[in-house]
Protein backbone atom coordinates (compact mmCIF):
# COMPACT_ATOMS: atom_id res chain seq x y z
CA UNK A 1 0.00 0.00 0.00
CA UNK A 2 0.97 3.44 -0.33
CA UNK A 3 -0.10 7.07 1.66
CA UNK A 4 -1.34 8.29 -1.35
CA UNK A 5 -1.78 11.75 -3.02
CA UNK A 6 -2.48 14.70 -0.66
CA UNK A 7 -6.02 15.32 -0.55
CA UNK A 8 -7.06 18.02 -3.70
CA UNK A 9 -4.19 17.14 -5.40
CA UNK A 10 -4.91 18.30 -9.24
CA UNK A 11 -3.10 16.16 -11.81
CA UNK A 12 -2.18 18.16 -15.11
CA UNK A 13 -2.63 15.28 -17.94
CA UNK A 14 -0.50 16.07 -20.89
CA UNK A 15 -2.11 14.60 -24.05
CA UNK A 16 -2.22 14.79 -27.98
CA UNK A 17 -5.53 16.70 -28.92
CA UNK A 18 -6.97 13.82 -31.60
CA UNK A 19 -10.09 12.26 -30.79
CA UNK A 20 -8.51 9.14 -30.17
CA UNK A 21 -5.45 10.41 -27.91
CA UNK A 22 -8.54 12.11 -26.10
CA UNK A 23 -10.40 9.14 -25.58
CA UNK A 24 -6.93 7.44 -24.09
CA UNK A 25 -6.29 10.29 -21.93
CA UNK A 26 -9.85 10.76 -20.74
CA UNK A 27 -10.45 6.64 -20.05
CA UNK A 28 -6.81 7.24 -18.35
CA UNK A 29 -7.98 9.94 -16.27
CA UNK A 30 -11.44 8.00 -15.17
CA UNK A 31 -9.12 5.19 -13.89
CA UNK A 32 -7.35 7.10 -11.44
CA UNK A 33 -10.39 9.29 -10.27
CA UNK A 34 -11.77 5.46 -9.44
CA UNK A 35 -8.62 4.36 -7.75
CA UNK A 36 -7.69 7.21 -6.02
CA UNK A 37 -10.69 9.04 -5.71
CA UNK A 38 -9.06 12.54 -3.67
CA UNK A 39 -7.61 13.17 -6.95
CA UNK A 40 -8.82 15.46 -9.50
CA UNK A 41 -7.56 15.51 -13.44
CA UNK A 42 -7.28 18.74 -15.67
CA UNK A 43 -6.34 17.80 -19.55
CA UNK A 44 -3.69 20.15 -21.02
CA UNK A 45 -3.38 19.70 -24.73
CA UNK A 46 -0.32 19.66 -26.87
CA UNK A 47 1.01 19.36 -29.85
CA UNK A 48 3.45 17.20 -31.12
CA UNK A 49 5.89 17.44 -34.22
CA UNK A 50 3.75 14.48 -35.68
CA UNK A 51 0.99 16.54 -35.29
CA UNK A 52 2.38 19.60 -36.85
CA UNK A 53 3.16 18.34 -40.01
CA UNK A 54 0.78 16.21 -41.75
CA UNK A 55 2.37 16.49 -45.21
CA UNK A 56 5.57 14.67 -44.65
CA UNK A 57 5.68 10.61 -44.26
CA UNK A 58 6.40 9.84 -40.49
CA UNK A 59 10.00 8.54 -41.83
CA UNK A 60 10.79 11.68 -42.50
CA UNK A 61 10.29 13.66 -39.64
CA UNK A 62 13.01 11.84 -37.40
CA UNK A 63 12.42 7.96 -36.15
CA UNK A 64 12.28 8.80 -32.59
CA UNK A 65 9.60 10.35 -30.38
CA UNK A 66 7.80 12.19 -33.34
CA UNK A 67 4.66 12.14 -31.20
CA UNK A 68 6.02 11.82 -27.55
CA UNK A 69 8.81 14.71 -27.46
CA UNK A 70 6.05 17.65 -26.92
CA UNK A 71 4.64 15.82 -24.22
CA UNK A 72 8.49 14.51 -22.59
CA UNK A 73 9.25 18.56 -22.47
CA UNK A 74 5.97 19.21 -20.54
CA UNK A 75 6.90 17.44 -18.25
CA UNK A 76 10.74 18.16 -17.89
CA UNK A 77 9.54 21.99 -17.50
CA UNK A 78 6.77 21.11 -14.97
CA UNK A 79 4.11 22.22 -17.05
CA UNK A 80 2.38 18.98 -16.95
CA UNK A 81 2.47 16.43 -14.32
CA UNK A 82 1.86 13.42 -16.36
CA UNK A 83 1.45 12.30 -20.02
CA UNK A 84 -0.46 9.47 -21.77
CA UNK A 85 1.03 8.00 -24.83
CA UNK A 86 -0.25 4.94 -26.85
CA UNK A 87 2.74 2.67 -25.94
CA UNK A 88 4.01 1.84 -29.04
CA UNK A 89 4.68 5.74 -29.78
CA UNK A 90 7.00 5.75 -27.01
CA UNK A 91 11.01 5.22 -27.93
CA UNK A 92 12.79 2.19 -26.53
CA UNK A 93 15.21 4.02 -25.07
CA UNK A 94 14.94 5.45 -21.54
CA UNK A 95 13.92 8.91 -21.61
CA UNK A 96 16.07 11.48 -18.95
CA UNK A 97 14.18 12.22 -15.92
CA UNK A 98 11.07 10.61 -16.89
CA UNK A 99 9.68 7.13 -16.07
CA UNK A 100 6.71 4.79 -17.03
CA UNK A 101 4.95 4.61 -13.95
CA UNK A 102 1.72 2.54 -15.38
CA UNK A 103 0.92 0.38 -18.15
CA UNK A 104 -3.17 -0.43 -18.65
CA UNK A 105 -6.16 -0.55 -20.99
CA UNK A 106 -4.71 -2.80 -23.45
CA UNK A 107 -6.89 -3.38 -26.64
CA UNK A 108 -7.03 -5.91 -29.24
CA UNK A 109 -2.70 -5.80 -30.24
CA UNK A 110 -3.99 -6.88 -34.08
CA UNK A 111 -3.70 -4.66 -36.92
CA UNK A 112 -6.64 -4.66 -39.61
CA UNK A 113 -7.80 -3.74 -43.16
CA UNK A 114 -10.00 -1.36 -44.00
CA UNK A 115 -11.05 -1.41 -47.84
CA UNK A 116 -14.17 -0.83 -49.83
CA UNK A 117 -12.37 -2.68 -52.63
CA UNK A 118 -11.90 -6.28 -51.21
CA UNK A 119 -13.33 -8.20 -47.80
CA UNK A 120 -9.35 -9.44 -47.21
CA UNK A 121 -5.90 -8.73 -48.25
CA UNK A 122 -5.25 -11.62 -50.15
CA UNK A 123 -8.35 -10.99 -52.76
CA UNK A 124 -6.84 -6.75 -53.28
CA UNK A 125 -6.03 -6.74 -57.10
CA UNK A 126 -2.17 -6.04 -58.02
CA UNK A 127 -0.96 -2.84 -58.06
CA UNK A 128 -3.85 -1.80 -55.74
CA UNK A 129 -2.97 0.91 -53.30
CA UNK A 130 -2.27 0.02 -49.57
CA UNK A 131 -2.21 3.14 -47.03
CA UNK A 132 0.15 2.83 -44.18
CA UNK A 133 2.63 5.17 -42.44
CA UNK A 134 4.50 2.30 -40.89
CA UNK A 135 8.16 0.40 -42.10
CA UNK A 136 7.03 -2.82 -40.20
CA UNK A 137 3.15 -2.67 -41.80
CA UNK A 138 4.21 -1.27 -45.12
CA UNK A 139 7.09 -4.46 -45.43
CA UNK A 140 4.37 -7.12 -44.01
CA UNK A 141 2.04 -6.26 -46.59
CA UNK A 142 4.51 -6.33 -49.13
CA UNK A 143 5.76 -10.15 -47.64
CA UNK A 144 2.26 -11.39 -47.88
CA UNK A 145 0.94 -9.68 -51.29
CA UNK A 146 4.36 -8.56 -53.21
CA UNK A 147 2.14 -7.00 -56.17
CA UNK A 148 0.60 -4.34 -54.02
CA UNK A 149 2.01 -1.13 -53.80
CA UNK A 150 2.57 0.29 -50.70
CA UNK A 151 1.88 4.45 -50.02
CA UNK A 152 2.41 6.69 -46.94
CA UNK A 153 -0.95 8.01 -45.32
CA UNK A 154 -0.87 10.76 -42.72
CA UNK A 155 -4.03 11.83 -40.36
CA UNK A 156 -5.50 10.64 -37.57
CA UNK A 157 -7.90 7.36 -37.73
CA UNK A 158 -10.87 8.84 -38.88
CA UNK A 159 -8.94 10.78 -41.32
CA UNK A 160 -7.02 7.70 -42.82
CA UNK A 161 -10.39 6.10 -42.94
CA UNK A 162 -12.23 8.95 -44.62
CA UNK A 163 -9.31 8.83 -47.41
CA UNK A 164 -10.28 4.81 -48.43
CA UNK A 165 -13.84 5.45 -48.25
CA UNK A 166 -13.30 8.16 -50.77
CA UNK A 167 -11.58 5.72 -52.95
CA UNK A 168 -8.09 7.68 -52.66
CA UNK A 169 -6.55 4.07 -51.35
CA UNK A 170 -7.70 0.76 -52.19
CA UNK A 171 -6.80 -0.31 -48.51
CA UNK A 172 -4.92 0.84 -45.12
CA UNK A 173 -3.89 -1.11 -42.38
CA UNK A 174 -4.39 0.56 -38.60
CA UNK A 175 -4.51 -0.48 -35.55
CA UNK A 176 -7.53 -2.29 -34.60
CA UNK A 177 -6.90 -0.48 -30.96
CA UNK A 178 -7.73 2.93 -32.63
CA UNK A 179 -10.83 1.22 -34.10
CA UNK A 180 -12.24 0.35 -31.98
CA UNK A 181 -11.60 2.33 -29.36
CA UNK A 182 -13.16 5.24 -31.59
CA UNK A 183 -15.99 2.85 -32.48
CA UNK A 184 -14.91 2.75 -36.19
CA UNK A 185 -15.32 -1.09 -36.11
CA UNK A 186 -17.66 -1.14 -38.96
CA UNK A 187 -15.21 -0.32 -41.19
CA UNK A 188 -13.15 -3.26 -40.28
CA UNK A 189 -12.52 -5.40 -43.70
CA UNK A 190 -10.38 -7.75 -42.24
CA UNK A 191 -8.35 -8.57 -39.02
CA UNK A 192 -4.64 -9.23 -39.66
CA UNK A 193 -3.84 -12.64 -38.23
CA UNK A 194 -0.77 -12.67 -36.03
CA UNK A 195 1.25 -15.48 -37.75
CA UNK A 196 1.62 -12.97 -40.40
CA UNK A 197 1.50 -9.74 -39.12
CA UNK A 198 3.02 -9.37 -35.47
CA UNK A 199 2.16 -5.96 -34.17
CA UNK A 200 4.67 -3.04 -32.60
CA UNK A 201 5.86 -3.66 -29.23
CA UNK A 202 3.03 -2.42 -27.02
CA UNK A 203 0.62 -1.85 -29.44
CA UNK A 204 -3.03 -1.75 -27.86
CA UNK A 205 -1.21 -0.45 -24.71
CA UNK A 206 -1.50 2.86 -23.14
CA UNK A 207 1.20 4.43 -21.17
CA UNK A 208 1.06 6.92 -18.17
CA UNK A 209 4.96 8.74 -18.21
CA UNK A 210 5.71 10.76 -15.27
CA UNK A 211 9.24 12.52 -13.44
CA UNK A 212 11.32 10.49 -11.52
CA UNK A 213 11.68 12.10 -8.93
CA UNK A 214 7.83 12.63 -8.00
CA UNK A 215 7.91 9.28 -5.68
CA UNK A 216 3.63 10.79 -4.77
CA UNK A 217 2.25 10.18 -8.02
CA UNK A 218 4.90 6.85 -8.99
CA UNK A 219 2.98 5.25 -5.91
CA UNK A 220 -0.71 7.09 -7.12
CA UNK A 221 -0.04 5.33 -10.86
CA UNK A 222 0.78 2.02 -9.42
CA UNK A 223 -2.14 0.89 -8.25
CA UNK A 224 -3.98 0.91 -12.27
CA UNK A 225 -0.60 -0.13 -13.25
CA UNK A 226 -1.59 -3.57 -14.46
CA UNK A 227 1.37 -5.79 -13.58
CA UNK A 228 1.08 -8.58 -16.32
CA UNK A 229 0.75 -6.39 -19.02
CA UNK A 230 3.90 -4.45 -18.22
CA UNK A 231 5.72 -7.78 -18.33
CA UNK A 232 4.48 -8.34 -21.60
CA UNK A 233 5.32 -5.06 -23.33
CA UNK A 234 8.90 -4.78 -21.29
CA UNK A 235 9.20 -8.18 -23.50
CA UNK A 236 8.09 -6.61 -26.91
CA UNK A 237 10.19 -3.81 -26.01
CA UNK A 238 13.00 -5.45 -25.61
CA UNK A 239 13.30 -7.65 -28.30
CA UNK A 240 13.15 -4.18 -30.02
CA UNK A 241 15.52 -2.53 -28.28
CA UNK A 242 18.48 -5.08 -28.03
CA UNK A 243 17.58 -5.06 -32.42
CA UNK A 244 18.47 -1.30 -32.22
CA UNK A 245 15.17 -0.43 -33.44
CA UNK A 246 12.84 2.35 -33.19
CA UNK A 247 9.13 3.39 -33.89
CA UNK A 248 10.04 2.81 -37.85
CA UNK A 249 12.05 -0.41 -37.89
CA UNK A 250 9.84 -3.55 -39.47
CA UNK A 251 10.43 -5.23 -36.19
CA UNK A 252 6.96 -6.53 -34.87
CA UNK A 253 6.62 -8.21 -30.84
CA UNK A 254 3.51 -9.82 -29.27
CA UNK A 255 3.64 -11.53 -25.71
CA UNK A 256 1.37 -12.71 -23.84
CA UNK A 257 0.95 -13.59 -20.35
CA UNK A 258 -0.11 -17.60 -19.43
CA UNK A 259 -0.45 -20.28 -16.25
CA UNK A 260 -2.19 -18.25 -14.07
CA UNK A 261 0.07 -15.30 -15.68
CA UNK A 262 2.91 -16.74 -14.13
CA UNK A 263 4.80 -17.68 -17.46
CA UNK A 264 5.42 -15.08 -20.25
CA UNK A 265 5.20 -16.09 -24.33
CA UNK A 266 6.95 -13.43 -27.13
CA UNK A 267 6.62 -13.92 -30.93
CA UNK A 268 9.09 -11.59 -32.66
CA UNK A 269 9.53 -11.27 -36.09
CA UNK A 270 11.67 -8.94 -38.59
CA UNK A 271 10.72 -8.03 -42.01
CA UNK A 272 13.11 -7.29 -44.85
CA UNK A 273 11.37 -3.77 -45.98
CA UNK A 274 10.37 -4.96 -49.37
CA UNK A 275 8.95 -7.94 -48.13
CA UNK A 276 10.99 -10.39 -49.54
CA UNK A 277 12.29 -12.33 -46.24
CA UNK A 278 10.90 -12.63 -42.77
CA UNK A 279 12.38 -14.24 -39.38
CA UNK A 280 10.25 -15.36 -36.55
CA UNK A 281 11.41 -16.32 -33.20
CA UNK A 282 9.56 -17.51 -30.50
CA UNK A 283 9.87 -18.67 -26.34
CA UNK A 284 8.36 -18.62 -23.24
CA UNK A 285 10.37 -18.22 -19.52
CA UNK A 286 8.71 -17.08 -16.16
CA UNK A 287 7.19 -13.94 -16.37
CA UNK A 288 9.73 -12.21 -14.11
CA UNK A 289 11.92 -12.70 -16.37
CA UNK A 290 10.17 -10.63 -19.65
CA UNK A 291 13.58 -8.57 -19.89
CA UNK A 292 15.44 -11.77 -20.23
CA UNK A 293 13.22 -13.32 -22.61
CA UNK A 294 13.07 -10.25 -24.79
CA UNK A 295 16.83 -10.13 -25.05
CA UNK A 296 17.49 -13.89 -25.88
CA UNK A 297 14.95 -13.58 -28.55
CA UNK A 298 16.56 -10.77 -30.16
CA UNK A 299 19.70 -12.56 -30.16
CA UNK A 300 18.31 -15.40 -31.30
CA UNK A 301 17.02 -13.58 -34.24
CA UNK A 302 20.61 -11.76 -34.91
CA UNK A 303 22.09 -15.26 -35.22
CA UNK A 304 19.51 -15.88 -37.97
CA UNK A 305 20.12 -12.81 -39.62
CA UNK A 306 18.41 -10.27 -38.42
CA UNK A 307 20.96 -7.71 -38.78
CA UNK A 308 21.13 -8.33 -42.69
CA UNK A 309 17.25 -7.76 -43.17
CA UNK A 310 17.47 -4.69 -41.45
CA UNK A 311 20.14 -3.23 -43.31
Amino acid sequence: MHDGPSVGRTLRIGTRGSPLALWQTRRVAAQIRTAVPDVATEETILNTRGDQDRSVPIAQLGHKGVFTEALESALRERRIDLAVHSLKDLPVEPADGLTIAAVLLREDARDVLVSERAACLSALPAAATIGTSSARRAAQVLAAKRDLVVTPIRGNVETRIRKTLAGEYDAIVVAAAGVHRLGLSIHVAEYLPFDRFLPAPGQGALAVQCRSDDSELIATLSVVDEEHLRAEVTAERTFLECLGGGCATPVGAFAATVDHRTTIHLRGSVTAPDGSAVLNVEGSAPAVRAKDLGARLAQEAVALGAAELLG
